[in-house]
């Protein structure tokens, strides 16, 4: 393929990637607190960004039409990742009621252990990550051909780790706004508001 043909084909992965990651969601929220109080960005970043890499790539194998046939694991993981989310809504919710500043947060960042562990529940409990990477993208990908497949899965995955990074570092410059409890309230209702209404979305 050509170096136009190459692009022809991957730009849209990359834009239609990009479309998917950038929605309002739980594993957003959780990148952009984690950038915002400057702990352990790099591990999030990477979890979040590879993550979606192995399943893009899934979907791109053609993994789909096997995650399509096994409606019981979807089930089972619907209802673990809405019990995750809803958890995680409710601890939002109670920092916003004891909210700290930006350098209290930084200091109870938490340690890296529990954040990656987290991080890793955000993005491989969500049910919506296998139906728009496995599914979604990998669908669209196998639509392009033997070859073209593949470079239309990379262009999702470049999008992918472009939007993380930009995400969990871009969010410092939040710091100087976040170093009032009023804004880490407002953060953690609207963190507490959409884990919530996404957990109970998936059960119903």
């Amino acid at each position: 393929m050509s170096l136009s043909s190459l692009l022809a084909v991957a730009l849209p992965g990359f834009g239609l990637g990009l479309s998917l990651i950038v929605a309002i969601g739980a594993q957003n929220a959780f990148v952009l607190r984690q950038g915002i109080r400057r702990s352990h960005v790099l591990v999030v970043v990477l979890i979040c960004a590879l993550s979606d890499a192995v399943l893009i790539a899934l979907g791109v194998a053609g993994m789909g039409a096997l995650v399509d046939r096994a409606p019981l694991a979807l089930t089972i993981m619907r209802w673990l990742g809405a019990a995750f989310l809803i958890g995680y809504g409710i601890l939002a919710a109670r920092r916003a009621w004891h909210p700290q500043t930006l350098r209290a947060a930084q200091q109870g960042g938490g340690s890296l252990a529990s954040v990656a562990a987290t991080c890793l529940a955000f993005t491989w409990l969500n049910p919506h990550v296998y139906l728009d990477t496995v599914l979604l993208l990998g669908s669209l990908a196998n639509a392009h051909g033997p070859s073209g497949r593949w470079v239309f899965g990379a262009g999702a995955i470049v999008a992918s780790g472009v939007w993380f990074t930009l995400l969990g570092y871009g969010a410092r410059r939040l710091s100087g706004l976040f170093a009032r409890p009023l804004a880490w309230r407002v953060l953690d209702g609207a963190i507490a508001v959409t884990m919530t209404a996404m957990g109970i979305g998936l059960l119903v």
